[in-house]
C-alpha cells in the first residue's frame, strides 16, 4: 500500500488490509498496478490504477470522484455494498465503474471456554467511535450484573496521539475504575488474543462504517456481539444476526438503547453462556483471506 503523511505511521485497519493483501495474492501480480488506498497523492501512468476505497462518501479526499472524475481509474473497489451505494447516491460514480470486494481477516480460534462467575466485555475500536456512550452504560449495569470491561481504545494505532487529548477525561475514568482494563493501543495480535478470552463485544457505535473489522474479528472469535444499526454495520453484521438495535442520533435516547440490548445479552449469557457458532461459521467462511485472495486474483488478472 502506497503509504503518504497522514497513514506512515499507522497500523489501523486500512494498513492491516493492504499488509494481509501483500501476503496473500502473488506479488509480481500485485507489482503490475498502482493500488491506492483511500488517499490519492501522484498517479502513476505506467500502471493500471486501483482504488481501493474505505473511507464514506463525504470524506474531502474522494470528491474527485463527482463529475466523471472516476473515470481516471481502471476499477475501484469498495469494502461494502452499501458503502458503493452511498458512492453512486452522493457522488454520482456508476455501479459498473466499480467492485465489491470485502475485508478479511484471518480467523480467530476461541480459546476452550469455561463457564465462569463474572462475564468479560470488551471495546476495541477508536474512542470517537462510541467510548464515551459505553463507558457510563457499564458502570451502571456492574452494579445489577457481575461484569468486567477490556477497553483496547487510543488513536496512537494511527500515530495520531494528539488526537487522544478529547478523550484523556474518559481514559482516566477507565484506569480509575477497578472493573475497566484500559491498555490503549495494542498490536491487532494482542487484540486477537484478547478477542479469544472475551465475552461480549460491547459496540455502541456513533460512527458510521463503510465495514467493520472490529466487528469482524469479534464476531470470528465467537462472541455475543451488541452495536448500533448504522451505516454498513447491518450488511457487516449477516443482516442482523448479532445483537444489533436502531441507531439514535440522540446520545441519551441511543445510550439507552444500547442499555436495554447489552443487559438483555448480559442476562441471557449468565444464564445459559450459550456459544454463537453459527455467527462465528458465517463469518470465517464469509471474511476470510483464503477467499478475498483469490477474488483479489481474479480481479487483477481480468484487468491486467
Amino acid at each position: 500500500m502506497e503509504l503518504n503523511e497522514l497513514n506512515k505511521n499507522a497500523m489501523g485497519g486500512t494498513e492491516l488490509m493492504g499488509a494481509a493483501l501483500r501476503r496473500n495474492v502473488d506479488h509480481e501480480l500485485l507489482d503490475q498496478f498502482q493500488i491506492i488506498s483511500s488517499r490519492v497523492r501522484k498517479l502513476d501512468p505506467h500502471k493500471k490504477k486501483i482504488y481501493w476505497l474505505h473511507d464514506l462518501p463525504g470524506d474531502p479526499e474522494v470528491q474527485h470522484l463527482k463529475d466523471g472524475g472516476w473515470k481516471q481509474y481502471d476499477i475501484l473497489v469498495f469494502v461494502s455494498h452499501w458503502q458503493q451505494e452511498m458512492y453512486n447516491l452522493y457522488l454520482g460514480v456508476p455501479y459498473d465503474a466499480g467492485v465489491v470486494l470485502r475485508n478479511a481477516i484471518t480467523p480467530i480460534t476461541k480459546y476452550p471456554h469455561k463457564k465462569r462467575d463474572t462475564l468479560k466485555l470488551i471495546y476495541t475500536s477508536t474512542p470517537h467511535r462510541g467510548l464515551e456512550l459505553l463507558i457510563p452504560v457499564f458502570q451502571e449495569l456492574k452494579k445489577i450484573y457481575p461484569i468486567e470491561l477490556d477497553v483496547y481504545s487510543s488513536f496512537g494505532l494511527y500515530g495520531w496521539p494528539e488526537r487522544d487529548e478529547p478523550y484523556k477525561e474518559l481514559f482516566k475514568i477507565c484506569e480509575k475504575d477497578p472493573q475497566i482494563n484500559y491498555f490503549g493501543s495494542q498490536s491487532n495480535d494482542e487484540v486477537r488474543a484478547a478477542l479469544s478470552r472475551a465475552d461480549i463485544f460491547a459496540y455502541p457505535s456513533i460512527w458510521t462504517e463503510t465495514s467493520c473489522l472490529c466487528l469482524i474479528e469479534a464476531m470470528s472469535a465467537g462472541l455475543t456481539c451488541i452495536h448500533s444499526s448504522l451505516g454498513a454495520l447491518v450488511e457487516t453484521s449477516h443482516g442482523g444476526l448479532t445483537h444489533m438495535y436502531s441507531y439514535q442520533n440522540d446520545k441519551q435516547r441511543h445510550a439507552q438503547l444500547f442499555y436495554n440490548e447489552l443487559s438483555r445479552a448480559i442476562e441471557h449469557k449468565l444464564k445459559y453462556d450459550e456459544s454463537n457458532d453459527l455467527v462465528r461459521n458465517i463469518t470465517n467462511q464469509k471474511y476470510n483471506w483464503i477467499t478475498r485472495g483469490k477474488e483479489w486474483t481474479e480481479l487483477l488478472t481480468a484487468i491486467k
